[in-house]
């Protein structure tokens, strides 16, 4: 049986080369799958019976449920964050930390995310591939500091990326606890003891 056959009257795949209808249709579905029956109940099967795709198209193009759970993430992310970028540090950075938890909190990216970190913990492959987003998204983060760093905002023996790392920090402590309500006067608090120790 082939997969056209299979997957009948399914999406049509083309290949090694992504349908665009056909990979939103399966990222929306493995969303839908992943939120309705937790991490638990989330496998390739069932995001295929949603989406109405074949599996071999779905390993075709993520060859692990870690692989398409971070495309998942992505894509939501991209809709939802913005990097800051104020002309003022504190303002940056309090706008980085609200919109980290205000991301988690809506449209299902924390919980996408909590299960690509219950994913990394147990599987070598998910895990290095958590551990470059991470670095990728230190570098694109470092970049506020670094911008801060130029107006004299910052002393100049900060690591930039040491900055972003310590409020995502505090975000993922929430997001793994389940206590992403995080108040202003507490965003407040966790950004100015930050900035009290990389003054000028």
């Amino acid at each position: 049986m082939t997969e056209t056959d299979e997957a009948s009257p399914a999406r049509r795949s083309i290949g090694a080369t992504r349908n665009p209808a056909s990979q939103d249709a399966i990222l929306a579905a493995a969303e839908a799958v992943l939120l309705e029956n937790g991490l638990g109940g989330f496998s390739i099967e069932a995001v295929a019976r949603r989406a109405r795709a074949g599996k071999p198209t779905i390993y075709r193009w993520w060859p692990s449920q870690a692989a398409l759970l971070f495309d998942v993430y992505h894509n939501r992310k991209r809709i939802n964050f913005i990097h800051p970028d104020t002309g003022n540090v504190r303002d940056d950075l309090r706008a980085y930390l609200s919109g980290l938890l205000q991301t988690w909190r809506e449209g299902g990216s924390g919980e996408v995310f909590r299960s690509l970190v219950a994913k990394a913990q147990g599987e070598p492959a998910a895990l290095a591939a958590l551990s470059a987003y991470m670095a990728e998204r230190r570098e694109q983060s470092g970049r506020i500091i670094e911008k801060a760093q130029t107006r004299g905002e910052v002393r100049a023996d900060v690591a930039p990326t040491l900055v972003p790392e310590l409020l995502s920090s505090f975000a993922w402590g929430r997001l793994l606890t389940e206590r992403l309500d995080v108040s202003d006067a507490e965003i407040d608090a966790v950004v100015d003891a930050v900035l009290s120790g990389i003054k000028p």
